[in-house]
């Protein structure tokens, strides 16, 4: 039997697509071989493989368009990536083998700094570590801030709406963007890097795209907001009786700081005991070990922020909140503290298997949450460890459950839907959120329908409907 017309063509359009491909990017930037895209088609958790037709790499806003306008044509499907530090598989192809990754790791230029405006405008590789560093040799401070900066890349922060350390003072992603250039589905451009704090010419286009996890369009530049650069930091390591307590050094934290807190980490002693055991360069904290701990750091321009650290702990410590207090006396010492804090995520494999959650609660109902949620899981797991650690600040806690002492990892693995069912059903009673900032992506995709908003749910279909009618554009992802 002959195949369609149409059929034929779309075959043709499709085996030729890497050639094609290469017309626009150069053939060095198109790799076919399976041993070199190995690397774009594996997330960091192992936890999805794909299979690529291609892995591209553009260098410039053009040859996006280019690609995509020739993806559209050929009917081919496109996974956008950045530094692959995702942690839901919404930078990892599918395993049919149909699509191709679209590296945007050449696009890192800076492209302008106005200090003045208090604005930078970057390419969407460019990583945050180096859109830090561009900030910081001219004054200022770009504050978002996450352990993998050295490799995660702006676009992908903004696809995901990175939250990180320090959103309780600055916010997640979402609110440190002025402007974005995007290229749709179609390949068209859509340019909006307007540094304008106030622009009310209509519908707020750019918060579309972030957050949207590459499904309506690739982010491939962005106009982000500059702060002043601190004149001091400080940091102290607290450490508590319980998550209670932790929050109330918050409230107080708020009371007698608030403009100048930066960041506040909950870190339980299980967390410390993990990293003792099996990290690099650290030290316990603390004399003593205590239940709980509170990473605190201050930053601000005024002259005095040690005395207020000072002052902050020892009225903690007078209304019986905190039980002893480190404060680093010199550089050394405060990434002594962040290490401890950028090791847990990784250290936990060490212990077995892991089962994570990425959630966020009222901040006043962290605690509560917390108990309620290690009473069901050990209930149902005996012996299983709670390891909740995180953004008290913001209610964001990364509340992960590890294998008991000498179980089987595979079994305990295999029990991933229930403790999922477990911990999102307390989630939702508490009107919470099953992804804080991480995203959705392939992991949660068929957890979203059951907690979105029916409407809600249809008002976003409506819009990939309408900006990516072919359905091009990361498939199999968050819808």
């Amino acid at each position: 039997m002959v195949p369609p017309k149409n059929e034929v063509v779309h075959r043709l359009l499709f085996v030729d697509v890497p050639a094609r491909l290469a017309a626009i990017v150069g053939e060095r930037n198109v790799v076919v071989d399976p041993s070199e895209m190995g690397a774009y088609l594996v997330e960091p958790r192992d936890l999805f493989k794909g299979r690529a037709l291609c892995v591209v790499r553009p260098g410039s806003t053009a040859e996006v368009a280019a690609v995509v306008a020739l993806c559209a044509e050929a009917g081919t499907k496109i996974v956008p990536q950045g530094g692959n530090t995702g942690l839901v598989g919404g930078q990892t192809p599918s395993e049919r083998g149909d699509e191709i990754v679209l590296s945007l790791r050449r696009m890192n230029k800076l492209r302008e700094v106005d200090p003045q405006s208090n604005t930078l405008t970057v390419e969407a590789g460019m990583t945050l570590a180096q859109v830090r560093a561009e900030a910081d040799k001219v004054g200022r401070c770009f504050p978002l801030s996450l352990p993998a900066a050295t490799a995660c890349t702006i676009g992908g922060n903004l696809a995901t709406n990175a939250g990180g350390t320090a959103a309780i003072a600055y916010g997640t992603a979402r609110d440190l963007v002025l402007g974005v250039e995007v290229v749709l589905a179609d390949g068209r451009i859509l340019s909006d890097l307007s540094k304008l704090k106030k622009n009310n010419t209509g519908y707020d286009l750019k918060n579309l795209f972030i957050g949207s996890e590459g499904t309506l369009g690739i982010i491939t530049a962005a106009v982000l907001k500059l702060c002043p650069r601190p004149r001091a930091v400080e940091t102290a390591f607290v450490g508590l009786d319980d998550p209670r307590q932790a929050l109330r050094l918050l409230d107080l934290a708020r009371e007698m700081v608030d403009y100048e807190l930066k960041t506040f980490e909950l870190i339980p002693r299980i967390a410390i005991d993990f990293v003792l055991a099996h990290g690099n360069a650290v030290s316990d904290p603390l004399p003593a070990p205590y239940p709980c701990y509170v990473l605190l750091e201050l930053a601000g321009q005024s002259d005095g922020l040690a005395k207020r650290l000072l002052g902050l702990l020892q009225s903690a410590e007078d209304r019986g909140i905190v039980r002893n207090a480190a404060v680093a006396a010199s550089p050394d010492e405060r990434n002594g503290f962040w290490r401890i804090r950028a090791q847990i995520s990784d250290v936990q494999a060490h212990e077995g298997g892991s089962i994570k959650h990425d959630v966020s609660v009222p901040v006043a109902d962290v605690p509560v949450f917390l108990e309620e949620v290690e009473r069901a899981v050990t209930r149902h797991v005996p012996g299983a460890r709670l390891v909740a650690f995180g953004h008290l600040g913001d209610g964001n806690i990364h509340c992960n459950v590890s294998q008991p002492i000498g179980a089987d990892k595979a079994a305990f693995l295999a029990r991933w839907d229930e403790i999922n069912e477990i911990v999102h059903a307390i989630v939702a009673a508490h009107a919470g959120s099953i992804s804080a900032e991480h995203g959705i992506g392939r992991l949660k995709r068929a957890l979203l329908p059951r907690v979105k908003d029916p409407v809600a749910l249809e008002v976003m279909r409506a819009l990939k409907r309408t900006l990516d009618p072919q359905g091009i554009l990361n498939p199999g992802k968050v819808l």
